[in-house]
């Protein structure tokens, strides 16, 4: 592992000794700064064969294709894809629903194990690493870097995190999109509390940007099941009143609205072709990470 002096609880060695093996890929050819193992839109040195185009004046006679001569009597050079590294923005909500969570975990203690593990991972092969916090005041951003003490300051701004009032969402992600000039791997995590149309809207401009986009669901058991037995007193944690209610007069309409907004997302994600991890925190992180990193990686053997 990486030198680091101080313990976190949100980073555990054994859960990135069972990861480490399975590589972080990117679904889109990225824009890098140096060799790694993701795909560029650009041609370059690699070994694997992309097409021919003809010679034209200037090209590396090394890349002519000899055996195309003879049979052509014309000119090839061989294109091969080039291979860079990733650029991967970790985005983390840190309004005041992300404290909402079934002792001993809210779910932003669940993101940070998130966060750290994929950071670490990622920076293991070579990418780079940056991180964007939403919060009430606007969008915090650390911009990537892939080198160890860079690591060490990201971990100390997610043990540092603390969720509170409300964040503005759909502007944040607007805001992301826009601002992250290069092609990039931009991994958000989140309770998604908004419109799923509004959310569509951030995605298609993640889309139009080039950007290739997971997302992290983070949900509390007892939000899909509302199975509440006596009068509770409801607060929003995102700064709004409260509510007292009977919760078996309002389950019914509770869990028409929560269907109703499951599914207009979960059409928002699949129409424009977002990587979605609807994540059930009684689910160990681990195999969170573990079906998101193979999933990638088989998408990655099948192009």
């Amino acid at each position: 592992m990486f030198p680091d002096r101080r313990s976190r609880d949100f980073l555990e060695p054994d859960v990135i000794a069972r990861l480490a093996h399975i590589p972080l890929h990117a679904r889109r050819p990225m824009l890098g700064s140096i060799a790694g193992r993701h795909a560029s839109p650009h041609r370059g040195a690699s070994v694997e064969f992309a097409e021919y185009r003809k010679y034209v004046p200037g090209d590396d006679l090394r890349r002519l294709d000899w055996r195309a001569y003879g049979r052509s009597d014309r000119f090839y050079v061989k294109e091969f894809e080039a291979d860079t590294n990733l650029r991967c923005c970790l985005v983390i909500d840190a309004s005041g629903s992300m404290n909402f969570g079934a002792p001993p975990a809210a779910k932003i203690d669940y993101a940070r194990k998130i966060a750290a593990t994929i950071a670490y991972l990622a920076v293991q092969q070579g990418d780079a690493v940056g991180l964007s916090q939403i919060a009430q005041d606007g969008v915090r951003t650390i911009p990537p870097r892939r080198n160890p003490a860079h690591l060490m300051l990201l971990f100390d701004t997610l043990e540092a995190l603390r969720p509170a009032g409300e964040a503005q969402l759909i502007a944040a992600l607007h805001e992301i999109a826009e601002t992250v000039r290069q092609r990039a791997l931009i991994i958000v995590i989140s309770d998604f509390f908004a419109d799923p149309n509004a959310l569509r809207g951030c995605f298609e401009h993640f889309r139009f940007r080039r950007h290739d986009v997971a997302l992290f669901h983070l949900l509390d058991p007892l939000e899909l099941r509302f199975d509440l037995a006596r009068p509770f007193r409801f607060l929003d944690l995102e700064g709004g009143p409260s509510v007292f209610a009977e919760p078996a007069e309002i389950a019914e309409r509770y869990r028409a609205a929560l269907d109703s907004y499951l599914a207009g997302l979960r059409k928002a994600v699949l129409e424009t072709a977002i990587d979605y991890q609807r994540v059930l925190m009684s689910e160990p992180y681990d195999q969170v990470l573990l079906r998101f990193l193979i999933g990638r990686a088989r998408g990655h053997a099948n192009r």
